[in-house]
């Protein structure tokens, strides 16, 4: 254990140095080769141009990392090969403004390297009076499912990136939850992974920091999804009881949470669901008159309360009637919110055409 903790410790302080230094020099980067968000409509929070492209450094700390401390097996080689094609996706659409259905194209093909790989969610763990023997065989709907969870997942990172170290700080939350969980159930592999992941956000969030000296554009919004939904799975839905299946949600819920009423309000306005609007929790916040750190640190917060909810679950094991009342109460705040969530003005707006000033509307300011 102290010799598994010491290496935890080195992966996370290699991987924060290595996204720490290699920011600066991405940021000359992006200005060079044209990745830089330019405001010029009311869902931009930012003022300036600012540099796109930082994923690139959260990349390169975690892969280091990685290569260094993490073992690296057929799931993992998969999910690497998976990532960097996510990667180099989110460069060309920093750069170039891809369109939404060929990055969704994409995401998908990149899913297909893990999952082919062995990263699947093959059983669902089930109350018993739902199965006798406290979990589902998804089989033919394995393939399917964890597809949909790992695109879903990482679009859902890609649309919370809308104010400065959002999107960043929440997936270190995550993925920090997800190392203390890791730790919780014993899985050493999934504690270095995801302690190298947590290294690199954090090395990177100095400067993503309101007023945010570089954002991390596709690249990084899309990558972390990726991973925080890929190594999920394998930490996460491998387990047999009933609180694997709800720590995820709980994990991600925030992520997942907005992205689901977006869907919503957009079909209600009879809008593309892909098409970008002003309607997201971090702009309500900021529409209701919080300053943009006080509405990341809200969201942080209450992110944080369902990661500690997540843990709190997998080191007691109550399942019954704890379980039972978060189910209930989120069932309630979910239908207290959504008539708010859906009603009032349409923030909803025509999407910017894609210019050389642009490259790309995935940061939703």
């Amino acid at each position: 254990m102290h010799n598994m903790n010491t290496t935890i410790l080195f992966t996370f302080i290699t991987a924060f140095a290595v996204s720490f230094l290699l920011t600066p020099p991405v940021k000359k980067l992006a200005f060079r080769i044209g990745a830089v968000d330019v405001p010029k409509d009311n869902r931009r929070m930012h003022k300036k141009p600012t540099a796109l492209l930082g994923g690139l450094a959260i990349f390169a700390g975690f892969l280091v990392a990685a290569l260094i401390f993490v073992p690296i097996d057929r799931p993992f080689r998969g999910i690497l090969i998976g990532s960097m094609i996510i990667i180099v996706m989110g460069i060309f659409d920093d750069i170039y403004a891809l369109s939404a259905k060929l990055k969704l194209v994409v995401q998908i093909v990149a899913a297909l390297f893990p999952v082919l790989s062995g990263v699947k969610i093959d059983i669902i763990a089930v109350p018993k009076f739902i199965d006798a023997y406290g979990y589902l065989d998804l089989k033919y709907f394995s393939i399917p499912l964890t597809i949909l969870w790992i695109v879903g997942v990482t679009n859902a990172i890609n649309l919370l990136d809308g104010l400065d170290g959002l999107a960043c700080g929440v997936s270190s939350i995550s993925s920090l939850t997800m190392l203390c969980i890791a730790l919780l159930v014993g899985e050493p592999d999934i504690a270095f992974a995801t302690a190298a992941l947590t290294g690199a956000c954090f090395g990177f969030l100095p400067y993503n920091f309101n007023p945010a000296k570089i954002f991390m554009g596709d690249t990084g919004s899309l990558f972390l999804g990726f991973m925080l939904s890929t190594l999920s799975i394998q930490g996460l839905f491998k387990g047999y009881a009933v609180i694997s299946i709800a720590a995820p949600f709980l994990i991600l819920g925030m992520p997942l949470f907005d992205t689901a009423f977006a869907m919503l309000r957009r079909a209600k306005n009879h809008r593309p669901i892909m098409s970008p609007d002003r309607g997201h929790l971090h702009h309500r916040l900021v529409d209701a008159g919080l300053s943009q750190k006080q509405a990341v640190v809200a969201i942080y917060a209450m992110c944080l309360v369902l990661c500690l909810i997540a843990v709190g679950l997998i080191w007691t094991g109550a399942v019954s009637p704890l379980a039972i009342l978060i189910v209930l109460i989120a069932f309630a705040l979910f239908m207290t919110l959504i008539p708010k969530m859906l009603s009032g003005d349409d923030r909803s707006e025509e999407p910017p055409k894609e210019d050389n000033d642009r490259k790309g509307d995935a940061q939703g300011r």
